[in-house]
């Protein structure tokens, strides 16, 4: 299936949307013939991302501010065969989203959300985002930003995330392989992907020589998150932090429906 479209792209030469892009179109033309192009819907929100539904050849709904975890939810909801990729930005997603991600992952929605987190509003042209590190500059702080940035991985985990994952563009075939894992997991999907914006937060260098591999998945969820702590300015590390497989929101949903009763549900989330 041909996944390119004829839209201009507008993002500005550098970004790192190109590279998220990219991967993602790898994923796709590299998942299991199960997972039919023909049913997946891409979610996408308010930001420079936003416009990344208009570049992929798949069905796509594009929401307001801070709703992309909620849309998921609600596609999911309403057609379970469905595969569901939601697309946000930083400021999207921790600041003005926030209480509606914290609750896809808490019930773990069956779907994958990708971050493009690059710590700054840059539609807006500048200011400060809830992932912004302290003493960053912008439109926002122009003394500086006097806050300390969430920690997006440790944030998910605690959350509930079943799959919890950090990538960076400047390594496509790297982050292609995790947003395929996460597409096949069954739960709800995290990737926070550290995405240079070269107007505003021209990260691209420091990231390369910043960001290393994880070299194995933590086994369980106390060494996940002591592994979301270890980051360093100088030390980041990118890779699949935390899987788990557990019964998913929809399924328990229909569990409910079918009148086995609270007891079986609360049994099958064990």
């Amino acid at each position: 299936m041909k996944l390119d479209t004829d839209a201009k792209i507008v993002w500005c030469p550098g970004c790192g949307n190109y590279s998220i892009l990219k991967a993602f179109k790898n994923a796709v033309g590299e998942l299991p013939q199960t997972v039919k192009p023909e049913k997946m819907v891409v979610v996408s929100g308010v930001g420079c991302h936003g416009k990344i539904a208009n570049y992929i050849n798949l069905s796509s709904f594009h929401g307001i501010h801070g709703r992309v975890p909620s849309l998921m939810a609600g596609i999911k909801l309403a057609n379970a065969e469905l595969t569901v990729v939601g697309f946000s930005g930083d400021g999207d997603t921790f600041n003005e989203g926030l209480v509606h991600l914290m609750h896809a992952a808490k019930k773990n929605i069956n779907a994958t959300l990708i971050v493009h987190n690059n710590k700054v509003y840059g539609l807006t042209t500048g200011q400060a985002s809830a992932t912004s590190p302290r003493g960053f500059r912008g439109k926002s702080t122009p003394e500086g930003n006097p806050e300390d940035p969430f920690n997006t991985v440790a944030l998910m985990l605690v959350a509930g995330a079943t799959f919890v994952a950090r990538a960076f563009p400047g390594d496509i075939k790297h982050l292609t392989e995790i947003i395929k894992q996460a597409i096949m997991h069954k739960g709800f999907s995290f990737i926070d992907v550290l995405q240079p914006c070269v107007t505003f937060n021209n990260t691209w260098d420091y990231y390369r020589k910043s960001v290393y591999k994880i070299e194995e998945t933590p086994s369980t969820l106390d060494e996940a998150i002591k592994l979301a702590y270890s980051s360093t300015p100088t030390k980041i590390p990118i890779g699949i932090f935390y899987k788990k497989d557990k019964q998913t929101f929809e399924e328990l949903v229909r569990v409910e429906e079918t009148g086995i009763g609270v007891e079986k549900v609360l049994e099958l989330m064990e």
